[in-house]
């Protein structure tokens, strides 16, 4: 089953439940991206996405999400810890 999503992820300097909700996507997403998968097949099997239909709309979907995923392994990710341990 793939998980509601919102066209932008966010972008705040802090962890938003929308981020807590969606860990499981930014590791998939990290995963695909760290084995050379191509966007297209990403977006598709992720989001459940026809590139080919939207092609905007699934690249802009993929990199922000993408973007975001990057963001929780640099910063998010304290955000949980501090969390866990609070």
């Amino acid at each position: 089953m793939i998980e509601p999503f919102e066209d932008i992820a966010p972008s705040s300097r802090e962890l938003t439940d929308y981020d807590r909700s969606h860990v499981k996507l930014y590791v998939r997403l990290l995963d695909a991206a760290a084995e050379g998968a191509r966007w297209e097949e990403a977006v598709q099997v992720l989001f459940g996405l026809d590139p080919v239909r939207e092609p905007e709309r699934c690249r802009h979907i993929y990199d922000s999400h993408l973007d975001r995923a990057r963001w929780m392994t640099h910063t998010g990710y304290r955000h949980l810890l501090r969390q866990a341990h609070g």
